[in-house]
């Protein structure tokens, strides 16, 4: 019976501390539960789809199974076998894999916009790399059937201008099924897919064949808004699309001078908003930004490349919104927009990912807690 006691005495402290040690264990496994993957549910649940403002243009048959309920990103910049060290890429797609299939599960979109620069080396990436840099992004952006992706090319996918080939684009044309000058209509709604680093206006062989198409496609959209009685002999074999004004989707802003009328807290930082914009580098020319206001007289325009955010009015009455780097290594917020979208109307709504700041902050809080549980048991 003595022995027995004594046995027991000795086994307590072994207890006490597997006891312990699995209390650790439980404590930094919800931290870790929360901050990556929790987190992304907690944040994105706060998010809503913007109801459409209505008003006098919004027929009474336009009900909620009419409007379109889309998802717009940018720059994901998934990171190449040159610049992109192992651990950034590793923590930066697990971020944006997370986002994006929480974000899908969450809200059900119809359709999903990247605005450009999905890839960060695709403009100068080899063919294997090119082909590990889409298998990785097929893996991060897998969606359901009843969600559709719709990507455009950037400066990053296919080089800048003087970089930018036949093979390049037509790589990126064959995996994306993106062409500059392709209309997609859903409900109703046209979208005009530009591919912006084909705006150079000095004639090369993929800028011609790229304004051809939009030009051609906006003589379409001008007939197509045109009432029936309109007698126009230009548009009589024309093929009717819906009337409904379009929306750019492109990865340049078109001109502005800088960033300096830019408001909101995931705008440029102060020190960069004064730097003026280099056309044909930060934003389109002059001259293809008036090319493409006349040919299509947008209601819309949704832009990328800066990693900012931006609206600003063209001719004083057409919206452009830059949208901001959906990557964490370009931003510490970084965030997409969600659009409820009709044929006469449109409602855009922000919605914000998690801080990285603020998780690393929940990181150093739940290190600093683990310590002092350990020196006061430790103590005991």
């Amino acid at each position: 019976m003595l022995s027995s006691s004594s046995t027991a005495v000795k086994n307590l402290p072994l207890k006490r501390r597997l006891c312990f040690l699995l209390k650790l264990v439980g404590f930094v496994s919800s931290v870790l539960i929360f901050c990556e993957f929790l987190i992304y549910y907690v944040v994105i649940f706060q998010c809503r789809w913007p109801n459409v403002k209505g008003g006098a243009h919004v027929a009474e048959k336009e009900t909620s199974a009419s409007v379109l309920k889309a998802i717009i990103l940018a720059d994901t910049h998934l990171l190449g076998e040159i610049k992109g060290h192992w651990l950034d890429k590793l923590r930066r797609e697990w971020q944006m894999e997370r986002s994006f299939q929480t974000a899908l599960w969450l809200l059900q979109p119809d359709i999903v916009f990247i605005l450009g620069d999905v890839f960060d080396e695709g403009k100068w990436s080899s063919p294997q790399a090119w082909a590990d840099d889409v298998r990785r992004f097929q893996k991060m952006f897998k969606h359901s059937v009843f969600t559709e992706l719709v990507v455009i090319a950037g400066n990053h996918d296919i080089g800048f201008h003087y970089e930018m080939t036949t093979y390049k684009v037509n790589r990126f044309e064959k995996v994306f099924n993106f062409t500059s000058g392709k209309l997609i209509t859903r409900k109703g709604i046209n979208f005009v897919l530009v591919n912006s680093v084909a705006m150079e206006g000095d004639g090369c062989a993929v800028c011609r064949t790229s304004e051809a198409k939009l030009e051609a496609l906006s003589h379409k959209l001008n007939c197509s808004q045109q009432k029936p009685n309109h007698s126009n002999k230009r548009c009589s074999d024309v093929e009717k699309l819906p009337a409904s004004e379009p929306i750019l989707l492109q990865h340049y802003p078109l001109y502005r001078k800088s960033d300096a009328e830019c408001t909101g807290e995931d705008s440029a930082p102060p020190e960069e908003k004064n730097i003026p914009f280099k056309e044909k580098y930060d934003v389109l020319s002059q001259e293809a930004s008036q090319k493409l206001l006349w040919w299509f007289q947008p209601r819309l325009i949704l832009s990328g490349h800066t990693h900012s955010a931006c609206e600003v009015l063209h001719a004083g009455k057409i919206p452009e919104i830059s949208v901001p780097s959906f990557s964490w290594r370009n931003r510490n917020n970084p965030s997409f927009i969600m659009g409820s979208i009709t044929p006469t109307d449109f409602s855009l709504q922000k919605c914000f990912l998690p801080f990285e700041s603020r998780v690393f902050t929940i990181y150093c809080a739940a290190g600093a807690l683990l310590v002092i549980l350990v020196a006061i048991w430790t103590l005991e």
